[in-house]
């Protein structure tokens, strides 16, 4: 991977501009494989939130990229199961304060895998 192409700088800082495009290059097989169970997309989550602590990123850095991951998949992706499409229905309906401690309920959560 170039350096261009990650979402974590030398710094640290989550490059959130890279996130959305960063996630455009999952392949669809590997999204509908991410996405078509609640614990699949917990174990993915996990693995990336293990991957984030490694690289020393605080866990407000991970809930800011959770954020955005969660922007992208309520307005790009379709729920596939029920536990989904509730984390849809909180994130549409909630202001931005509460979306933001959703984001930190979900890397809490992925903490727990």
């Amino acid at each position: 991977m170039t350096e261009q192409q990650h979402v974590v700088e030398k710094d640290g800082a989550v490059n959130m501009g890279k996130v959305e495009q960063a996630i455009d290059k999952i392949g669809e097989d590997r999204k509908v494989e991410i996405l078509s169970s609640f614990e699949g997309f917990k174990q993915y989550l996990g693995k990336r939130i293990e991957m984030a602590e490694k690289l020393g990123m605080s866990e407000e850095q991970m809930a800011k990229t959770a954020e955005k991951v969660a922007d992208y998949l309520s307005s790009h992706e379709e729920p596939r199961n029920r536990e989904e499409k509730l984390l849809q229905e909180l994130w549409k309906a909630g202001q931005q304060e509460e979306r933001h401690m959703l984001a930190h309920i979900l890397v809490r959560m992925a903490q727990q895998q």
